[in-house]
C-alpha cells in the first residue's frame, strides 16, 4: 500500500529457522489507534503500546515473533524500550512515534542480541520487501498467513474519493479476543482524525475480533493497532464519510478475524453460531458466547454429530432469558429442534450432513424477543491438545 513499507526475517528468536522479526514502516507520521488485551497480565509490549499510542501517532511498528516478553518485570519493560530505541537510531525516527508488539512463549526473557542483529537487516530489506515478509515474520502455531486488501469508493463534491484499506493478523491458539495470541494491524491511506479513527476501530473490534473463539483463552498479547497515513484522496471528516470507512473497516477486521479462526489449532471446520429472538441484545451475546466457548459442542462438530441437547443446554447455563417450549434450532436450512421438540432421527440425518461441510451455519432462535448476535467459531480436535502439548518443547 502507498505510504507503508515492510520487511521480515529471520533473526534467529526462533529455533526452527523461520522469520521471526517484521517492520511496519510509515513514511510519514500516520494516525494512530489501538486496542490492546483486557487480560489483567498483559505483556511488556502491551503496557508499553498503551502508554506510546497516547501520543496517536506513529511511523514504525516492530514485531517479533517466538517470545511473548510477558511475566518478564522490569527488565521486559526496559527490553521493549531497548527494541524502541534500536529502531529510532537505525530508522532516524523519533522514539515517541514506534510501537513495538511481541508473540510467543510466555515467561521468558527477550534474547536482545537477536535483535541487535537484526534490526539493521530489517532496514536493508525495508525498501525490497513484501506484506507477505512481514506476515510470515509475525506466526507462531499458524499454518497460514492472514491478510486482506480491500477498497471503498466516497462520492463528494470534489469527485470521487478511494479508501484503501490493508489488514494482516496472526492467531491460531489462545484466541478469545476481550478488547486472540492475536496480533493485527490495519493500514489505511485515509485523512481521518485520531478520535475519528478511534471510535471507528473499537466499534470494527467488538463486530469482529471481539466475536470469535478458538480455545476460550484471552491473550496476554493481543494488540488491534489501526494507522492512517493520509497518502490517499479520501478525508473521512463528515457523516457519509464516516460511515463509509467504517463499513470499510469492519469488513477488514471481520475477514482477519475469520481467517484466524478458520485457521485455529487443530481446527478443521468454521462455525457461525447465531442467536436470535432474544429478550436483549445482552441476552444474545450470552448464548452465542456461551455455545461458541464449550468444549463438548466443538468436539460434537468435529465429530459431525448434531448433538443439539450440547446447544441447547450450553444457553441454558449462559444467564440468557431462554424458555425451552420455545426453542428453535437449525443446522443450516435443516431445523432439527421446533419449539423445543426434537423432529426425528430422519432429520437428524439431514442435520449430520450439514456437519460435513467446512463452512457450517448454526442458528438458535429462542423465540422470546426480538435481538440476534454471532460468534465465529471452530471444532476441536485431538490435534489441539497435541500442538499444545508441545508447544514449549
Amino acid at each position: 500500500m502507498k505510504g507503508f513499507a515492510f520487511a521480515g526475517i529471520h533473526a534467529g528468536i526462533k529455533k526452527n529457522g523461520q522469520k521471526d522479526l517484521g517492520l511496519i514502516l510509515c513514511e510519514t507520521p500516520a494516525t494512530a489507534a489501538a486496542v490492546f488485551t483486557k487480560n489483567k497480565v498483559k505483556a511488556a509490549p502491551v503496557i508499553l503500546g498503551q502508554q506510546q499510542i497516547e501520543k496517536e501517532i506513529c511511523r514504525a511498528v516492530l514485531v517479533n515473533s517466538g517470545n511473548a516478553n510477558c511475566f518478564t518485570g522490569t527488565q521486559g519493560l526496559e527490553d521493549a524500550r531497548r527494541c524502541i530505541r534500536m529502531v529510532a537510531d537505525t530508522f532516524k525516527i523519533p522514539e515517541e512515534l514506534i510501537m513495538v508488539s511481541s508473540t510467543g512463549v510466555i515467561g521468558a526473557p527477550l534474547p536482545m542480541d537477536k535483535f541487535e542483529t537484526g534490526i539493521p537487516q530489517l532496514k536493508a530489506q525495508i525498501h525490497t520487501g513484501l506484506l507477505d515478509d512481514f506476515a510470515t515474520a509475525i506466526l507462531t502455531t499458524d499454518l497460514s498467513t492472514k491478510t486482506v486488501e480491500m477498497t471503498a469508493d466516497l462520492e463528494t463534491a470534489r469527485g470521487r474519493q478511494t479508501i484503501a484499506m490493508t489488514g494482516v493478523a496472526k492467531g491460531s491458539g489462545m484466541i478469545r479476543p476481550d478488547m486472540a495470541t492475536m496480533l493485527a494491524y490495519v493500514l489505511t491511506d485515509a485523512h481521518i482524525g485520531a478520535a475519528d479513527l478511534k471510535h471507528a476501530l473499537t466499534a470494527a473490534c467488538d463486530k469482529s475480533f471481539n466475536r470469535i473463539t478458538v480455545d476460550g483463552d484471552t491473550s496476554t498479547n493481543d494488540t488491534l493497532l489501526c494507522l492512517a497515513g493520509g497518502t490517499g484522496n479520501a478525508r473521512i471528516n463528515d457523516d457519509t464519510s464516516r460511515a463509509v470507512f467504517q463499513v470499510l473497516l469492519e469488513q477488514v477486521c471481520l475477514e482477519l478475524a475469520t481467517q484466524i479462526v478458520r485457521d485455529g489449532e487443530g481446527a478443521t471446520k468454521l462455525v457461525r453460531i447465531t442467536v436470535k429472538g432474544a429478550a436483549t441484545k445482552q441476552d444474545a451475546f450470552k448464548a452465542a458466547e456461551a455455545i461458541a466457548h464449550s468444549n463438548l459442542v466443538k468436539t460434537a462438530i468435529y465429530g459431525e454429530d448434531p448433538n443439539w441437547g450440547r446447544i441447547t443446554a450450553a444457553a441454558g447455563r449462559s444467564g440468557a432469558a431462554v424458555n425451552p417450549d420455545r426453542m428453535d434450532l437449525h443446522f443450516g436450512t435443516v431445523g432439527l429442534v421446533i419449539q423445543g421438540k426434537w423432529q426425528g432421527s430422519d432429520v437428524e440425518k439431514q442435520a449430520a450432513e450439514v456437519m460435513k461441510a467446512a463452512d457450517i451455519l448454526i442458528t438458535l432462535d429462542l423465540n422470546i424477543g426480538d435481538h440476534q448476535d454471532s460468534f465465529l467459531f471452530c471444532d476441536f480436535s485431538e490435534n489441539y491438545v497435541k500442538i499444545n502439548a508441545d508447544y514449549r518443547s
